[in-house]
């Protein structure tokens, strides 16, 4: 067996989303299975060393995951030939400064996202990749995710005829943190922290819309703080400077419209945290983050409006659970076992850090369509 060992500097794995995503779920599931299997005599072994700026929490990492090699001298591990992936999951504004030390040391980037504070930068970041000669991705999780996946099938197999909508709903309520503590970081709701959820989700519904059902072309989005005042970790009181939900609409290539609410304000009544809905003329599908149901020409019923009687008509009754057809793992570390085989064996990967930079100018376009209260055209990135 012939078994390639990549070194991965894995930078802000004490956070949320770097613990139980990329670390837990991801790099230790695959350490766990043997290694990413090209065929059965060759391999792929993740070997990380996970970099933060608390002593204590990678301690504790190191205690839950296994990994046993741990700094928090970011320098040191940067200038050691052996690491040839550099991963960042710390906060947004930290993360192009340390992309640009990786990629100066030589290192390949895969980052999470927003991958810079603003289009310019994370263009940047693309092009001294490009210039470097260095392989580079951004994480795209939700490409990967059952639900989407089955509506992707569904689009190759022409169910939906011609799409002509797309509707998505996103959030949940998340707690000021008085009584009943807080489930999202406190820098989430300030703007001079990188918060907001308009830089937070368009980010990820460019990618979603890109390639699932054709490119974003004109945005018009209304931001909002509905929440102004929240209480941090610490119990103390802060004022909300940054949106907690969006309303976006998205004209797409070929016609197809978009519209996506956002929120961190909504309490869920549907059947998932995320809902999408798809309407074609010959079928109509809904996703959440695993499951999907459809609903073909044939299947639909045909209600007339009278708000004088109850309604006869069990909108539900009509609709059909997609059967599982295929396995689905980790959405997360599906994407980090492609990078993988993308670094050792040049496999195709085409979320790069372009791509990112897309999701940074999606978001960036519709604060401006806010600001101006206006329909916001989104030209094409070089």
């Amino acid at each position: 067996m012939k078994t390639h060992k990549i070194g991965i500097i894995m930078n802000g794995v004490t956070g949320r989303m770097g613990t139980n995503q990329h670390l837990m779920r991801s790099i230790v599931e695959i350490i766990k299975q043997g290694g990413v299997k090209i065929s059965p005599e060759e391999t792929i072994m993740p070997d990380p060393v996970l970099v933060g700026r608390n002593l204590a929490k990678l301690e504790h990492l190191r205690s839950i995951s296994g990994v046993e090699k741990i700094t928090t001298n970011l320098d040191e591990v940067m200038s050691d030939p052996y690491y040839q992936i550099y991963f960042d999951s710390q906060t947004t504004g930290r993360r192009a400064p340390a992309v640009k030390e990786a990629i100066k040391a030589g290192k390949h980037i895969y980052c999470e996202k927003p991958i810079g504070v603003s289009t310019e930068e994370a263009l940047e970041l693309y092009h001294l990749c490009k210039e470097n000669n260095l392989k580079n991705g951004v994480v795209q999780d939700k490409l990967w995710l059952p639900g989407l996946l089955k509506i992707q099938r569904l689009k190759e197999a022409g169910f939906f005829g011609e799409i002509l909508s797309v509707r998505g709903e996103f959030g949940y309520w998340v707690y000021e943190g008085d009584s009943i503590p807080a489930q999202r970081p406190s820098w989430n709701y300030k703007k001079e922290e990188d918060g907001g959820i308009i830089v937070d989700m368009l980010c990820h519904w460019r990618y979603v819309l890109d390639n699932l059902f054709g490119n974003v072309k004109a945005v018009s989005c209304l931001g909002a703080t509905h929440i102004p005042e929240r209480v941090d970790e610490n119990g103390n009181k802060y004022k909300c400077t940054a949106d907690d939900s969006a309303y976006a609409t998205f004209e797409l290539e070929g016609g197809v419209i978009a519209h996506f609410n956002s929120s961190w304000t909504v309490r869920v009544r549907r059947d998932d945290l995320l809902t999408l809905q798809v309407d074609g003329s010959k079928g109509s599908a809904v996703a959440g983050l695993r499951h999907c149901h459809i609903q073909h020409y044939g299947n639909t019923p045909k209600p007339v409006w009278n708000p004088d009687i109850d309604q006869p008509i069990d909108f539900y009754e009509d609709w059909s659970k997609v059967p599982v057809q295929e396995e689905y793992d980790n959405a997360f570390k599906a994407q980090w076992e492609l990078f993988l085989k993308h670094i050792v064996k040049d496999e195709p990967f085409p979320w790069s850090i372009l791509e990112g930079a897309k999701g940074v100018q999606l978001a960036e376009k519709g604060i401006e369509s806010w600001e101006k209260r206006a329909w916001v055209d989104i030209p094409d990135l070089e």
